[in-house]
């Protein structure tokens, strides 16, 4: 089982991780690495189309379901655990929303945790799904770490490490670039200590099997060192979805 990676990066609304021209004024970063994460953009179909992209869905290795409006911040999520159904409908800018546990309203504190459990799966899940497009993040400062070859094809190294922000932001990471198709093949990352931790965690994975939805490129498949491989399935990018899908608790056709 692939454990939970709650990133350091920005908490920052669902409307800035869109804003992403005036990102880097923020951070002192290398300008090489700069000029190479603007090619992974412009790779990825461009800064105009990832602007233009506004409903995104995807599940998150199967285990969590997520509906997200760019442009304003609406955000639905859903999961089980131990035998009951979570769902959290909220507005990612306002902090404000609902929780539900089996279909039933959440009142209170209770809703306040689910609240806080649906921003943190945002923040975790939605990295995972579109890290390269959060390389110019006001809070992260890049630095091009050197380039390596493996199986014959030459990467650019991109280091990311964040100022003081997010849930870890002692988080580091390195995105291998591809130097042919300027797309990101591989993250390595390393966590800062979490309680209880004597050493910090690494992991390394690679972004397999890019694929366009709608305008934009987005990577499924995360294919461990081991080689194990996991599935972001169900992945969707809309121009126009249901006004219902963020704010009714009714399941969404199809799910």
């Amino acid at each position: 089982m692939m454990r939970a990676l709650f990133v350091g990066v920005c908490l920052i609304t669902a409307t800035v991780f869109s804003a992403y021209a005036q990102s880097m004024e923020k951070t002192v970063s290398d300008p090489k690495a700069v000029a190479i994460a603007d090619q992974v953009v412009q790779a990825m179909g461009g800064q105009d189309a990832w602007n233009n992209t506004r409903y995104i869905r995807f599940s998150f290795f199967g285990s969590r379901m997520h509906h997200w409006d760019k442009w304003t911040g609406r955000y639905r999520v859903e999961w089980k655990r131990d035998e009951k159904s979570y769902l959290v409908l909220m507005n990612l800018n306002t902090g404000e929303g609902r929780g539900f546990v089996n279909g039933v309203e959440t009142t209170d504190e209770e809703r306040k945790t689910l609240l806080k459990q649906g921003r943190d799966a945002w923040i975790n899940d939605t990295y995972w799904m579109l890290m390269p497009y959060k390389l110019r993040d006001p809070c992260v400062t890049l630095t091009y770490a050197g380039e390596e070859t493996t199986d014959g094809v030459v990467y650019d190294k991109l280091h990311l490490s964040f100022d003081q922000v997010g849930n870890t932001p002692g988080d580091e990471y390195w995105a291998y670039i591809n130097r042919q198709t300027h797309l990101m093949d591989k993250w390595v990352f390393l966590l800062q200590l979490r309680q209880g931790q004597s050493e910090r965690s690494r992991g390394e994975y690679r972004w397999n099997n890019w694929q366009k939805y709608g305008r934009i490129l987005l990577s499924p498949e995360r294919e461990g060192a081991n080689g194990q491989k996991r599935i972001m399935d169900k992945i969707a990018v809309f121009d126009t979805l249901p006004d219902a899908i963020f704010d009714s608790p009714e399941s969404v056709p199809g799910m």
